[in-house]
C-alpha cells in the first residue's frame, strides 16, 4: 500500500503553509484542539514552515497578505469542509488540501450525495426527506410507515454525529425530527441497516486514487456518537475483520463512491454492512476527516504502514487548485 505513495518529499519545497483550524462551526472544538494541533505538530516535525489559522478569528485575506503558500484544510463542518472555505481559497489562488469546490459542497451534503450515488447504481439506505414546513406531527408518524423502524434522523448538512437521533418507535419521531431541525432547514429520515459499522479511506484521484484498510468500529452501546469518536477509550477500531472478497468489495464500493462526487486528496466512506445478506450501504463521504488520537484515517493508514507525519506531508503535498494539477 505504502509503495503506492511517493514519500520522497522536499518539506522546504512546500514553502510556507497555514494549518486551517478552529472555524465557526459546532465540530469547531474537535478542530481547534485535537485535529489541527495533531496536523501542525507532525507538519513542523517534518521540518515545513507550517503556521495554525483559525478562519474564526482572522479574515482568508491575511493568508495573502502574509505570503502563504499553500493551505492544509483541518476544519470540519460548515465552512470548513462544505466548498465555502475551498472557493475563498481559489479566489486567492492558494492551493489547499482535500476536494474541491462542488465535491466539497456534494458531499457535504447527505441528500445531494444519495441522489449522486443512486444515479450511478451504488447502494445507499432508503430515505425520506423534510423540509422545517412539512414536520407536523401527521408527516412523521407517517415515515416509519414508508422506511420501517427504526430509523436515522439526522440534519443532512452536519458531521461528526451532530443532532442525530435514532429512532426506535412511532412517539420518538416528532422529537427526533425536531432535534434535526434545530440544525438543518432540511431533514433526512434514512433507513436503519442493521449490521457491523465500517469506514474505509481513500486517498489519491481520479484513476490513481485507491482504498486503505477497511475499519470496523465497535462503540459502546452500539451508539458511535460524538461522544464515543472523540473523548471515549471505549469504542474499538480493526482492520483484517472482513474476508479478502468482502474487503475488496466494500473498498472497491467505497473508491466509487469517491470518484462518483468528483473528490479529490482524501476522503473517508462510512458503510453499514447488512448482516442479512452481508451487503454494504453507503452513509456519506467526509471530505475533510478527522486527525485526532481518535481518527479513523490515521489508524487506517498506519495499518497500511503509513505513519501519521507521513501522510500529513503527502496530502499537503497534493494540495492544488481546481483545474490544475
Amino acid at each position: 500500500m505504502i509503495s503506492k505513495l511517493d514519500l520522497n518529499i522536499d518539506p522546504k519545497a512546500l514553502g510556507k503553509v497555514a494549518v486551517l483550524m478552529g472555524g465557526d462551526s459546532s465540530e469547531r472544538e474537535v478542530s481547534l484542539t485535537m485535529s489541527g494541533p495533531g496536523v501542525l505538530a507532525a507538519l513542523l516535525h517534518g521540518g515545513v514552515d507550517a503556521h495554525a489559522f483559525n478562519p474564526a478569528e482572522r479574515g482568508l485575506h491575511e493568508l495573502k497578505a502574509e505570503g502563504f503558500d499553500r493551505c492544509f484544510i483541518a476544519l470540519h463542518g460548515r465552512h470548513g469542509e462544505d466548498g465555502t472555505v475551498q472557493g475563498a481559497l481559489e479566489l486567492l489562488g492558494i492551493p489547499y488540501t482535500g476536494s474541491g469546490v462542488m465535491a466539497s459542497s456534494i458531499a457535504m451534503d447527505k441528500i445531494m450525495t444519495k441522489r449522486l450515488w443512486l444515479a450511478d447504481g451504488l447502494a445507499t439506505p432508503r430515505y425520506v426527506k423534510l423540509k422545517k414546513d412539512q414536520i407536523s406531527r401527521e408527516r412523521c408518524m407517517a415515515i416509519p410507515d414508508e422506511l420501517g423502524l427504526p430509523i436515522f434522523v439526522k440534519p443532512p448538512h452536519e458531521g461528526s454525529t451532530i443532532g442525530i437521533s435514532k429512532v426506535m418507535g412511532y412517539s420518538q419521531m416528532q422529537d427526533a425530527v425536531q432535534l434535526a431541525a434545530q440544525y438543518d432547514d432540511e431533514i433526512l429520515c434514512e433507513e436503519f441497516i442493521d449490521g457491523p459499522e465500517l469506514t474505509c479511506p481513500i486517498l489519491g484521484e481520479g484513476d490513481q486514487a485507491f482504498a486503505l484498510p477497511v475499519m470496523q468500529i465497535e462503540a459502546e452501546g452500539g451508539n458511535y456518537d460524538y461522544q464515543n469518536k472523540y473523548f471515549t477509550s471505549t469504542t474499538r477500531y480493526s482492520t483484517g475483520t472482513l474476508s479478502e472478497e468482502k474487503e475488496a468489495e466494500v473498498r472497491a464500493l467505497v473508491l466509487a463512491a469517491y470518484q462518483s462526487l468528483g473528490c479529490r486528496g482524501w476522503g473517508r466512506g462510512d458503510v453499514m454492512l447488512r448482516k442479512s445478506d452481508n451487503k454494504p450501504f453507503l452513509l456519506e463521504m467526509n471530505t475533510s476527516p478527522g486527525m485526532t488520537s481518535h481518527s479513523l484515517v490515521p489508524m487506517s493508514a498506519k495499518a497500511a504502514g503509513i505513519s501519521y507525519e507521513q501522510l500529513c506531508l503527502w496530502l499537503l503535498s497534493q494540495a492544488r487548485l481546481d483545474g490544475k494539477a
